[in-house]
């Protein structure tokens, strides 16, 4: 079947170079470069930060929330246990969690994102590094990370949680622990969780390492269990002859 010239379909600039289908040669080797010099940027900003529990969660909460103060104290509970805070770097509970370690003597870290209308990084980290891409974001994210909390969010936070839940589906990370925060907030998808399993189109076992829970306390012993029980927590050493140093 021979496409008919008219279906050439071409998107607006404004709806982004990303999905404007194939361009010039020279336009799709700049891109691949500069997503290679992103996670260039990324792994030198965020190699010695680690062990890292990242905490997604919405950036809309004000400080006077209650969810705010949650991801405050669970993050410095965390913190508490010798382990760094990691988040989008961003605000709301991003800024809560960052600043719940920060505050507290812990180490505090974040992977901004560039948007187009641009979201400042919180004043409550060590160090972070901005990133162009949301894909290269979320592999840093989860690349530094030994367990995950989700707050209470939007369709971000869903999307970090379930691109986390799959590669834990397929074994592409193991025994990292996720912690949902809000179990009324939460209460349809564990519904939903409940009926894929029923469907058997997920596996029992790959909710294991799910916690839902309002209890904060809970949570810290559900991700510091799984980390005794399966990792040996170190940090890696910076070379100073490569300009590295810990945070």
């Amino acid at each position: 079947m021979i496409m008919d010239p008219e279906w050439n379909i071409r998107l607006e600039p404004k709806q982004g170079k990303y999905l404007s289908g194939p361009r010039k040669r020279w336009e799709e080797l700049s891109f691949a470069f500069s997503v290679l010099w992103e996670f260039i940027k990324g792994f030198r900003a965020l190699h010695f930060i680690g062990p890292c529990i990242t905490v997604f969660g919405s950036a809309r909460f004000k400080e006077d929330h209650h969810y705010y103060k949650q991801a405050y104290d669970l993050s410095k509970r965390i913190s508490a246990l010798g382990l760094t805070v990691m988040t989008g770097g961003g605000p709301g509970i991003m800024e809560a969690a960052n600043r719940g370690a920060y505050e507290n003597g812990g180490r505090s870290v974040g992977c901004n994102i560039q948007l187009p209308h641009e979201q400042k990084p919180n004043p409550y980290m060590h160090k972070w590094v901005t990133i162009r891409y949301f894909f290269v974001r979320k592999v840093l994210l989860v690349k530094y990370s030994y367990g995950f909390v989700v707050m209470p969010g939007g369709v971000g936070t869903m999307d970090e949680f379930y691109e986390t839940l799959t590669l834990i589906q397929t074994a592409t990370i193991s025994n990292f622990p996720i912690v949902m925060i809000g179990r009324d907030y939460y209460k349809d998808v564990w519904e939903m969780l409940q009926k894929m399993v029923a469907a058997k189109t997920v596996s029992p076992e790959d909710l294991n390492l799910v916690l839902f829970t309002d209890d904060l306390q809970e949570a810290v012993n559900h991700i510091s269990f799984y980390l005794k029980q399966h990792y040996r927590l170190t940090k890696v050493k910076p070379r100073k002859l490569l300009l590295e140093r810990f945070v």
